[in-house]
């Protein structure tokens, strides 16, 4: 786990991705979290957990390159070995879903795409105002992932998620705290210790009360989020074979507005 950092103090478990400036995600990280997630959850001594990261961004979602070595099926060649495994990170993602810790995300910085994903998986995000919320799917000429056709609705309402997926705008942290994306909004150096203070009180309390609580609350979430992902992995695979995908990637990487043509 050379990419995730762990430390524990008293009843609260931190898990710090570690790829700075972006942290860009993949599969082997999304595994990392998940198993560690789950260690966590055969610890009857952690009844919280706190996913941060180093760098400048919480996690920038998936790294697509600037566009220009990408094949007919949207594919870098050096990710070809990988590409068969796409799904396979969904389903790795969908772990996430089913541990049974109450999670905070500390969201200091750009939470990007699958990056937004991972930050809902948590049960409540601790943000700043420098912190940057995007759903930028479309401005990529691409479909919502990770889940997050689920998961962003069900915090914000369908009306503000639809508007973060059709516009792809970025939400900065004060907005998203004002719109309930967020739970906490604090100076960005204390966002971290912000996060680990809101976990250390949730584990004062019981640690089965709050397992037996959460389950409760969540529901069906993680049955929910893997049916969707079906949808959204299905989606992403058609619309990466279009030009509209690789010149969303490419204006992104140039940082301009795209020429899309419906193609």
């Amino acid at each position: 786990m050379s990419d995730i950092g762990i430390e524990k103090t008293g009843h609260v478990a931190v898990v710090e991705i570690r790829r700075p400036p972006n942290n860009f995600f993949d599969i082997a990280l999304i595994k990392d979290i998940a198993s560690a997630f789950e260690d966590f959850d055969r610890d009857i001594g952690i009844r919280a957990i706190v996913l941060a990261a180093q760098g400048k961004a919480f996690c920038a979602g998936a790294n697509f390159g600037d566009g220009s070595t990408l094949d007919k099926d949207g594919q870098r060649p050096d990710d070809l070995a990988r590409a068969k495994a796409v799904q396979h990170l969904y389903i790795e993602g969908n772990r996430l879903f089913r541990t049974k810790k109450p999670i905070i995300a500390a969201v200091h910085g750009a939470a990007v795409g699958g990056g937004l994903g991972l930050a809902m998986v948590a049960d409540f995000r601790v943000t700043c105002p420098e912190a940057r919320f995007c759903a930028n799917f479309t401005r990529l000429g691409f479909h919502p992932g990770f889940g997050l056709t689920v998961t962003l609705p069900a915090v914000i309402g369908s009306t503000k998620a639809a508007l973060m997926f059709y516009t792809s705008r970025r939400v900065p942290g004060d907005e998203a705290f004002a719109m309930g994306l967020a739970d906490m909004l604090v100076p960005q150096d204390q966002v971290r210790s912000a996060a680990l203070a809101l976990a250390a009180e949730i584990a004062e309390n019981a640690p089965l009360g709050l397992i037996a609580t959460r389950t409760t609350l969540r529901g069906d979430i993680a049955d929910r989020v893997r049916q969707a992902t079906e949808r959204e992995l299905a989606e992403q695979t058609r619309l990466r074979k279009t030009d509209d995908f690789k010149e969303g990637v490419k204006a992104t990487a140039e940082r301009r507005l795209p020429n899309f043509t419906g193609r």
